[in-house]
């Protein structure tokens, strides 16, 4: 079974001469392909083949483009076997080590997180196709996580919902009190101000950092701004879920995590 990292595609146009305000007020309809990879029947790239082979319906017509629309409340069929009617929502932990890049391409023999990840994946995960929620940099290490509902993705690195990341850099100059206060009263990085951080010392060369928002390099900027270059970083915790497995390890999420320790709650069924 394939087990390839999502391919980097956006969504598509739905037609050459769509009306743009066609889905005003309506569910905007998934893309085939997605639609079932989402569904975790297989994964993104396998559920292309089998559209372009014929093998998929919808509404009881045999449809052969993988970007095709499906419009809500539609029966797509694989095989014979209709989609489930609402996708579940999964969500992997997965304990980042250094040295691999948040991304679907290695750069410069540098390998990924879907390298390590994927080969891990039981059947019934596998088929799925994984979405980075977030990312963290080549070097940092922790808890990154990984769903196949890509809404889930906007809503947790969304500033908006305000989920706590709790951060622990080790940083080469000795850190005080009176260093990291800036950190917590907020303060202004070169892209604009940053909030309030909630900032504890652990030693002299160790500090907790805990922020609601996720720009690029943020705690290593914000650290930096004060004079406490980051030698190393690592996180510990996203929203309520902690990180509890081995490096390079993973684990699935239970419902009642997602729903808590994410604030996501899970779609309600039809009907």
């Amino acid at each position: 079974m394939s087990r390839k990292p999502p391919p980097r595609r956006t969504a598509p146009s739905l037609a050459k001469n769509a009306n743009p305000g066609r889905w005003e007020g309506k569910a905007k309809p998934d893309w085939l392909a997605r639609a079932i990879a989402r569904a975790g029947v297989m994964p993104q790239d396998e559920a292309q083949e089998a559209i372009q082979a014929g093998r998929v319906t919808v509404n009881g017509r045999v449809v052969k483009q993988p970007l095709a629309p499906v419009p809500p409340g539609a029966t797509v069929r694989v095989d014979g076997a209709a989609l489930p009617t609402a996708a579940p929502t999964r969500v992997l932990a997965f304990h980042k080590p250094a040295e691999l890049l948040t991304s679907t391409v290695g750069q410069h023999r540098v390998g990924t997180v879907y390298e390590v990840l994927l080969p891990q994946l039981p059947p019934d995960l596998a088929r799925f196709t994984w979405h980075a929620v977030g990312r963290l940099d080549r070097g940092t290490t922790g808890l990154l996580l990984f769903t196949n509902d890509e809404k889930l993705v906007a809503h947790v690195t969304s500033p908006d919902t305000r989920l706590p990341k709790r951060y622990v850099a080790t940083v080469f100059s000795e850190a005080d009190e009176e260093k990291v206060e800036p950190l917590r009263q907020g303060l202004k990085l070169e892209d604009g101000p940053v909030r309030p951080a909630t900032v504890r010392l652990r030693d002299a060369h160790t500090v907790e950092v805990t922020v609601t928002e996720g720009r690029n390099h943020q705690v290593k900027r914000m650290l930096g701004s004060v004079g406490l270059p980051v030698r190393a970083l690592h996180r510990e915790a996203v929203g309520g879920v902690e990180l509890d497995v081995a490096e390079s390890g993973f684990r699935l999420l239970t419902d009642a995590e997602i729903a808590e320790g994410l604030l996501y709650p899970p779609p309600q069924a039809p009907g």
